[in-house]
């Protein structure tokens, strides 16, 4: 096998470590979402991180309507509708109407909602954070090319 092929084997193999690593990580982020909300004595919690997003959207955008948090958040309209329907049923979000548009409701949050969306936008900063610091062993030519191969594949994986 030459170098080239091995070397792409080698990235494919790291690939898929990642993807584990990070669905992992991925079932952890929610725990430890609710795991902070609890001792900063937040009773009520959305049952699932897409919840928790929607609710960030709506928070960094309200009042917005369905159309705008599908786009914003690249999902469905009929998820966006039924995830929705949920928020407002359990009190994280309320439905309004524009003075100059009665035929459209848009969200907007509660109280409950803006303690959700606080925590969520304080665990994201600290996210960045921890993100950018990791980046700062890279040369600006390396970031460069690791911008365009995570730009790429997220367009493969989105196109499959």
């Amino acid at each position: 096998m030459d170098t080239e092929a091995r070397t792409k084997q080698l990235l494919y193999e790291q690939y898929i470590h990642f993807l584990h690593v990070y669905e992992g990580y991925k079932d952890m982020e929610i725990e430890h979402f609710l795991g902070i909300a609890q001792r900063e004595t937040i009773e009520k919690l959305p049952q699932n991180l897409t919840a928790v997003h929607v609710i960030d959207c709506i928070g960094r955008h309200e009042p917005i309507n369905n159309t705008g948090i599908a786009e914003a958040m690249n999902l469905s309209k009929a998820s966006i509708t039924k995830i929705g329907s949920k928020l407002l049923e359990e009190g994280f979000v309320k439905r309004a109407q524009m003075n100059d548009n009665k035929k459209e409701s848009f969200f907007r949050l509660t109280p409950q909602g803006k303690k959700i969306f606080k925590l969520h936008e304080r665990l994201h900063e600290l996210e960045a954070e921890g993100f950018y610091r990791f980046l700062d062993k890279y040369s600006d030519r390396e970031l460069k090319v690791i911008h365009k191969f995570l730009h790429d594949i997220s367009i493969d994986i989105e196109s499959r």
